[in-house]
């Protein structure tokens, strides 16, 4: 264990929740990086890999996407639940009955998890299966971040990102490994920023609401990944090491 990884000692169930563009991503790789008991779940992953495998979660879900429907929740916490049972941090539930936390050490059952809950509807079903204990906040200026993403340009192939003002490629406009063009991502616009985040607003206000009540709500704010980092980092160490 180096000096810059930390153990930890209790189990941390986190969600990161932040207007588009704060950050999210860049905190979870720092997290996972910092603390290795983490495991990251993304929940757009585990569609998308049941979708290609085609189990029968992954035909329903994709029937539904193509008939233009969005995908219900039952169908993403079916997804999650049969993920988590997989990794052995829940027991498979009797039919009709909430599926219980599983009987390993707390230590191994910490996790971020991306993209799922976006409501409190969807909280509170979660919550019968293994409820997240830190929902973590993340507050930038919206000033902040317009500027950063119209600085943003990605290698769409591999998911590599950059940005001209504190990660810039070597060459202008040249992915580092392979040289081909970089791209901006068609959300990486001003007026889609915007009106993604109105979206954002309306729907992550009672899902604030669901975790401030539940005693578990940490806001950070800062300007920068760099400043918001130190910050997390501190508060994880406090609560679960």
């Amino acid at each position: 264990m180096t000096s810059t990884t930390k153990r930890l000692k209790k189990a941390a169930r986190i969600i990161l929740i932040g207007a588009p563009g704060v950050g999210k991503g860049t905190q979870t790789e720092r997290l996972l990086a910092r603390f290795p008991q983490l495991a990251a779940i993304s929940s757009g992953d585990l569609l998308r890999d049941n979708v290609r495998r085609k189990t029968p979660l992954g035909i329903q879900a994709e029937t539904l996407m193509q008939a233009g429907n969005l995908v219900p929740d039952a169908v993403m916490l079916d997804l999650i639940s049969t993920e988590l049972s997989t990794k052995g941090w829940i027991t498979p539930s009797q039919p009709g009955e909430a599926a219980s936390p599983s009987t390993k050490p707390s230590t191994a059952v910490s996790f971020i998890l991306d993209g799922f809950p976006r409501t409190a509807t969807q909280a509170t079903s979660l919550d019968q299966i293994l409820p997240i204990n830190f929902a973590v906040h993340l507050l930038t200026p919206p000033a902040v971040i317009i500027s950063r993403i119209t600085k943003r340009w990605i290698h769409a192939p591999s998911g590599r990102v950059y940005n001209t003002d504190f990660n810039p490629p070597k060459v202008f406009g040249k992915d580092d490994i392979t040289g081909e063009p970089l791209t901006q991502r068609e959300d990486d616009s001003i007026q889609t920023w915007k009106e993604r985040l109105n979206k954002f607003e309306e729907s992550s206000r009672t899902l604030l609401d669901h975790y401030n009540n539940k005693g578990c709500l940490w806001r950070v704010e800062g300007n920068s990944s760099d400043e918001i980092s130190p910050k997390i980092y501190a508060e994880i160490e406090r609560r679960f090491s």
